[in-house]
C-alpha cells in the first residue's frame, strides 16, 4: 500500500499520518538550497520531494517518532535520492546539526508542515497526537529553533491552518523573523481559505508577495495552479 509519485514510491505501514495534501503542496512549493532541513519527516514525503527537485541538496529530515522513522528510512532507502537524504529519529529542541565551521546559522531551506491543534480534543492514538496536536512541538518551539538553525539568507516555509497564521507571525516576528511570501489555498472558489503557505525568513528587506490560489474547479477537477505546482509529481 501506500502511494506512488512519478520518482518515488511512499510506504506508510508504521506512520500515524498518511500522505495527504498539505503536504504535497508544501513539498512541491518550498524554497531550497544546497542545505535543506526537513522537521517532522514523517514518512519523508516533503524531504523527497525537495531532493528531487533541488539535485544538488543535502536534507536532514528529523522525525520524533521511532515508527515513522521506519517508513521514512524505507521509503528514502528505495529511491534515487537515497545518497542526499539523513533520516534522524531526534526532536527539534533537541537537535543539534554537525557544523563544521561553527558558524550562526546551518540551512539554506527549513521546511515544515507541523502539528496544527492547539488546546484541542486528543486524539486516542499517541502516534496521531504527536503528529497533529502542537504539544510536542508549539509554534513558540519552531519559530525559535528554525531561526536558531537558518542562515542569514535562510528560509522557513510551512503549511499551517488558516486560524493559526496570526499566531505563527507574531512569533516570527518576536524572533527576528518576517513573512516574505504567503499563499492563501482555498479548496473551492466559494469557500473560505483553510490553508496557508507562509515563507519566513531573516531579511525584512525583501519583497512581501501575498496571493490566493484554489485546488478545485466547480468539477471538482485540479485547478491549472495546482496541476502546474504538482506536475512533476502526480501521475496523471
Amino acid at each position: 500500500m501506500g502511494f506512488t509519485f512519478k520518482q518515488f514510491h511512499i510506504t506508510d505501514d508504521h506512520t500515524a499520518m498518511k500522505v495527504g495534501t498539505d503536504g504535497v503542496l508544501l513539498g512541491a512549493w518550498a524554497e531550497g538550497g544546497l542545505r535543506i532541513l526537513d522537521i517532522g519527516t514523517g514518512t519523508g514525503l516533503v524531504a523527497l520531494m525537495m531532493a528531487q527537485r533541488f539535485p544538488s541538496a543535502k536534507i536532514d529530515a528529523i522525525e520524533i517518532d521511532k515508527d515513522a522513522c521506519k517508513d521514512a528510512l524505507f521509503n528514502v532507502s528505495q529511491s534515487p535520492f537515497s545518497d542526499r537524504i539523513n533520516i534522524i529519529n531526534s526532536s527539534l529542541q533537541d537537535y543539534k546539526p554537525y557544523n563544521e565551521m561553527q558558524e550562526e546559522g546551518v540551512y539554506d531551506a527549513i521546511v515544515c508542515n507541523p502539528p496544527y491543534f492547539i488546546n484541542s480534543l486528543r486524539n486516542p492514538l499517541q502516534q496521531r497526537t504527536t503528529a497533529r496536536h502542537t504539544d510536542y512541538l508549539s509554534h513558540q518551539e519552531l519559530i525559535y529553533h528554525s531561526q536558531r538553525l537558518l542562515k542569514a539568507n535562510g528560509t522557513l516555509s510551512i503549511i499551517i491552518p488558516y486560524d493559526n497564521k496570526d499566531l505563527l507571525e507574531a512569533e516570527a516576528i518576536f524572533n527576528g523573523l518576517s513573512t516574505q511570501k504567503i499563499i492563501y489555498i482555498k479548496t473551492k472558489h466559494s469557500k473560505p481559505a483553510k490553508r496557508c503557505l507562509i515563507e519566513i525568513g531573516k531579511d525584512f528587506t525583501t519583497p512581501y508577495c501575498c496571493e490566493e490560489q484554489i485546488l478545485n474547479d466547480a468539477d471538482e477537477a485540479r485547478t491549472k495552479w495546482y496541476q502546474n505546482l504538482t506536475d512533476a509529481f502526480y501521475i496523471k
